[in-house]
């Protein structure tokens, strides 16, 4: 009976593990087949979250804690009072006139958006960035409003930073005034993009810097060489390929990449001056990396400060709202999702049982 009970196990797991890879590989191929039909097509929406009553609602559950019932009585009777004569006056504002609803007591109130950026080599968040910066610049009032990015990059391709520095210059451009804060690092093309604030703030220890341009990759030719492989390559045009990972170099070759290079840091240098005109370019651009701390004496930033703390006093005089693209998702994609999920956890625990059966550690 055992013996019968041990095997059925086993043919339930088994199937058990054919029925969920066939269900993941219909689930990719639906899903695939769901990107491919939308490629081009902006799948998503925009999220919205006061950041003004995330940071009440904290104070709130702590206050409750803490204070006496009776006080807390007290001062919710006054806060309703407080309450009831500001929408008093915001309904006479609003009859004053079409433009009072964007008043609080009969006074602009200054909105603050809040951006997160978090680069990839390839800064694949640039799409979700273009998206944000366009909704933001059909509500976004010139002089009055602010935009603040949360900015943490190490750099990357060329091409694909300075996409994303050009949809923040779009906000210069339409008379928004943009802070950049640092918290870890902004490097080589995070750099590039945080040059453009109006002001930029760094965490003390943030890394800051790398104002160089970096062309790197592996020649094999002589491996295959060794082993009696060739290889073929047809170009027309003098320059249309130089370095190889494949075929033998040239010291003309090095020289035209170095051409290429050191033209592009030309290029990368401009633009950090035209956005700060007063830095000393020749003794920053050395692709060296400083903390937050030095940066500032360098002046590669205008102020040392996380961006916790520029947003709890912005939230003092300000509404705060953190703004980012949400993708919209099939049911396809879900699944998928979820047994990726699925398989990721199983092999987790599979791994971290096998640990523990270790005695030694690093």
């Amino acid at each position: 009976m055992i013996e019968f009970l041990v095997e059925y196990g086993l043919f339930l797991a088994k199937t058990l593990t054919l029925v969920l890879a066939f269900l993941f590989v219909v689930v990719m191929l639906v899903a695939n087949a769901g990107r491919h039909k939308s490629e081009g097509k902006p799948r998503g929406h925009v999220s919205v979250m006061k950041l003004n009553d995330e940071l009440e609602d904290m104070k709130e559950d702590i206050r409750h804690e803490i204070l006496d019932e009776e006080v807390l009585k007290l001062e919710a009777k006054e806060e309703k009072k407080k309450d009831k004569a500001e929408k008093k006056a915001k309904r006479k504002a609003l009859k004053a006139g079409p433009d009072a609803g964007d008043c609080d007591n009969g006074e602009d109130r200054k909105r603050v958006f809040v951006l997160d950026f978090d680069g990839d080599t390839a800064a694949s968040d640039v799409d979700d960035l273009r998206q944000t910066v366009t909704a933001i610049l059909q509500v976004a009032r010139a002089g009055s409003d602010e935009v603040m990015l949360r900015l943490e990059s190490p750099g990357g391709m060329v091409h694909a930073y300075g996409l994303a520095a050009s949809q923040l210059a779009r906000l210069r451009k339409h008379g928004v005034n943009l802070t950049i804060c640092v918290d870890k690092v902004a490097a080589s093309g995070g750099y590039m993009m945080a040059c453009i604030a109006n002001r930029l703030l760094a965490a003390p220890f943030a890394y800051i810097g790398s104002i160089g341009v970096l062309v790197q990759l592996p020649n094999v030719h002589r491996l295959l060489k060794d082993n009696k492989i060739d290889f073929e390559m047809i170009t027309a045009g003098e320059y249309k390929r130089t370095l190889t990972a494949f075929g033998e170099n040239t010291d003309e070759d090095r020289a035209k990449v170095q051409e290429e290079v050191d033209e592009m840091h030309t290029l990368f240098k401009d633009f950090i001056l035209e956005y700060r005109p007063g830095l000393d370019i020749a003794k920053v651009a050395t692709g060296e990396v400083w903390s937050g701390t030095q940066a500032m004496t360098r002046g590669l930033v205008d102020g040392i400060d996380t961006s916790d703390e520029w947003l709890m006093e912005k939230c003092k005089e300000a509404d705060v709202y953190a703004i980012g693209w949400e993708h919209k998702r099939k049911l396809a994609d879900r699944l998928g999702q979820w047994l990726e999920g699925s398989l990721t956890r199983a092999i987790k625990r599979t791994l971290t049982e096998t640990i523990r059966k270790e005695k030694f550690f690093l």
